[in-house]
């Protein structure tokens, strides 16, 4: 799970159910039990876009930072999201 979370490539970004189909919550799972400071965890949304985390200032802001579109809150899964 960790090493498809890595492999997300800077700008863009992948949904929970991206990094385990039929068990999203697992990938939730795993990034929230912590991970090596290696993993771009930020590249990781809800699949509507949205952002999981609390507050999402953090991640927006790092997703912003490399150019990740939004459209409004939610990261525009129609540019960014890589199947």
């Amino acid at each position: 799970m960790l090493d498809r979370i890595r492999a997300i490539p800077e700008g863009f970004v992948r949904s929970y159910g991206d990094l385990s189909p039929g068990a999203p919550r697992f990938a939730g799972a795993v990034l929230s039990a912590g991970h090596p400071a290696d993993v771009p965890w930020h590249r990781v949304v809800r699949a509507d876009g949205s952002i999981a985390t609390h507050p999402p200032a953090r991640q927006r802001a790092l997703l912003e930072a490399e150019g990740v579109p939004f459209r409004g809150e939610r990261v525009d899964m129609r540019v960014a999201r890589i199947p």
